[in-house]
């Protein structure tokens, strides 16, 4: 029979976990309503206020093992967020490169710009389907570009490490296309010349790359003219001409990919349309944010995961820490919550009080993890390989508000699970055998 109810609550608790991860904010704020109802309406609420308050008044007095709940959580809910909040970065750098009414070109099948080889035929049918924007001249609004790699010495490395930095050839519709990007130091490059605009985020990794700076690339020297700003995936990047780029690493007149500014959002549908009817092209369309979306999806996928597993790993000693302290604070208090059954107290008011208790002290330490998290981490730089790219991609860590509300569901899971089995043990200890306790 004791199998039987430990099996029970051990399958009421994976229950509960599921429905939890699952439970939106407005889910837990009408748990939270119907809650208080209770404790203030109901007379069996009332009694569970009444023993949860001399718990809590009293956690003054057991601060060291109530201290083991709210650091062993603060650390649980730091680390998630912390890990969590690198696939956020990562995720909203990608999705700030795109938006819905600009649209990339690819070879048929290509799953990044680096698998895929437009040609210059291919080019001139992709400039004149329907939904593109016109410039003054009307020509289309339309960069034809290549993705090169290029090995830069790493910034702060003492032995001379070299990382893979992405040089992107572009034309001047690029910064018509993206007019985010934004020169924020020197000037643009000149068609024609050996000249680079670089961003933001790679002057922060790799040395040699401030205006005035040479360096080589396909083994001829580059002159660094000018440095931009985009906030986005680009802002990793190297700029320069397209065509000098192709000749200087022997690309021929093909491009990588085509980038066109559209007439509206509304117009993508007919674009992708007006490609996939030429049947002279083999190329796919997507708009820009869902290009940039998908490349995103494995990277953050996997940075998740991390977090997640590194996080339930470091949950399980904390709820162990959980269970040690409540199980000595039940056993601490067994002759007062048996006197409290013994007038009249019903077992549900005892479990829901010890709960209480629990839920309190890791709301405390989830609120302390997620504001060391936010104050630590939150714009922290780092950098990566990007999905479907050959070089490094620079980005700042996210500890967004939902977040923040992630972490501090991961404290009341753990301060679930901590405090139920004290609880119930509360509740079910013979009234008759605590009494006797000393």
């Amino acid at each position: 029979m004791k199998f039987l109810k430990n099996f029970g609550l051990v399958l009421l608790t994976g229950l509960v976990l599921a429905g939890w991860v699952m439970l939106p904010w407005q889910g837990v704020l009408a748990l939270l309503v119907l809650l208080l109802m209770w404790l203030f309406l109901l007379r069996s609420g009332a009694q569970a206020r009444s023993v949860a308050s001399v718990g809590i008044s009293t956690l003054s007095q057991r601060m060291g093992s109530s201290a083991v709940i709210v650091v062993g959580i603060a650390g649980v809910v730091g680390v998630v967020v912390a890990l969590l909040a690198m696939a956020e970065g990562y995720a909203q750098t990608l999705r700030n490169s795109g938006s819905l009414d600009t649209a990339i070109v690819l070879r048929g099948a290509s799953a990044a710009e680096v698998a895929s080889n437009l040609s210059r035929e291919d080019l001139v049918q992709i400039g004149q389907a329907a939904g593109i924007a016109r410039g003054e001249k009307g020509e289309p609004l339309m960069s034809a570009e290549t993705v090169v790699a290029a090995n830069l010495p790493v910034k702060g490395s003492k032995t001379g490490d070299e990382g893979s930095a992405q040089v992107r050839g572009v034309s001047d519709e690029a910064f018509i296309v993206r007019p985010h990007l934004k020169i924020v130091e020197g000037k643009r490059f000149q068609p024609g010349l050996r000249e680079l605009v670089v961003g933001k985020g790679a002057v922060r990794q790799f040395t040699g790359l401030t205006v005035g700076s040479t360096i080589k690339l396909g083994n001829q020297p580059w002159t660094v003219v000018g440095v931009f700003a985009s906030g986005d995936a680009m802002e990793s990047e190297l700029w320069a001409d397209a065509n000098v780029v192709n000749d200087a690493y022997q690309r021929g007149s093909g491009r990588n990919s085509a980038t066109v500014k559209l007439t509206s959002a509304d117009a993508f549908k007919g674009f992708k349309d007006a490609l996939a009817a030429n049947p002279q092209l083999r190329v796919d369309a997507n708009t820009t944010l869902d290009f940039f979306a998908k490349q995103s999806e494995q990277m953050t996928k996997m940075l998740r995961i991390i977090g997640i597993t590194v996080g339930a790993i470091m949950a399980v000693g904390a709820v162990f820490g959980a269970l040690n302290t409540m199980f000595a604070a039940v056993a601490a208090r067994a002759r007062e919550i048996a006197t409290l059954r013994a007038i009249g107290f019903r077992g549900l008011p005892v479990v829901v009080a010890v709960m209480l208790e629990t839920m309190l002290l890791a709301l405390i330490g989830g609120v302390i993890g997620g504001v060391i998290a936010w104050a630590m981490f939150n714009g922290f730089e780092a950098s990566t390989m990007a999905a479907g790219s050959v070089g490094k991609l620079s980005f700042n860590l996210s500890v967004s508000p939902g977040l923040l509300w992630e972490g501090i569901k991961w404290a009341l899971a753990i301060g679930f699970i901590g405090g139920l089995f004290p609880a119930v043990r509360a509740a079910s200890l013979p009234v008759t055998a605590a009494l006797r306790e000393l």
